[in-house]
């Protein structure tokens, strides 16, 4: 029976979650689905915050939509991270490198995901090329940093 390890620390400016599902596949997946999925879930609570605030309107019922949103919209974060994260690490594992591999698996990912939403043949490629293009630029600015 697989086991796993959930372990934190919090030292400002930078927070450290470690995962260990016993795969560094999966160690990497879900890591990327936790914390970008935070990410998206902390935008819509600013979001809506913002809203509330500016409307003042304030009352159950949008604290239960707010927190319906921030729940989908993290899922679809952390889901979209998990791909890209997991096929970055396929990739460099398959090809036994790691120089071209954020593109390659941001393509593989935009793909995989624009085809799962049912989009048509031009819009896959489109989010594809897109998707390389993104990973890319961030794996530069990286390394520049």
């Amino acid at each position: 029976m697989p086991q796993g390890r959930f372990s934190g620390s919090l030292c400002s400016p930078k927070i450290d979650v470690v995962i260990d599902m016993g795969n560094p596949f999966l160690n990497r997946t879900v890591d990327g689905f936790l914390k970008i999925g935070a990410v998206g879930a902390c935008k819509v609570a600013a979001e809506e915050t913002f809203e509330c605030l500016n409307k003042g309107d304030i009352s159950k019922r949008k604290v239960e939509h707010t927190l319906k949103k921030m729940c989908q919209e993290g899922a679809y974060w952390g889901t979209v991270a998990g791909v890209y994260v997991g096929m970055v690490y396929g990739v460099e594992r398959v090809r036994g490198r790691s120089d071209w591999n954020a593109m390659i698996g941001g393509a593989l990912s935009g793909a995989l995901i624009s085809g799962a939403s049912n989009n048509n043949k031009d819009k896959i490629i489109k989010d594809a090329i897109t998707a390389g293009a993104v990973a890319t630029a961030v794996e530069f600015i990286n390394y520049l940093t």
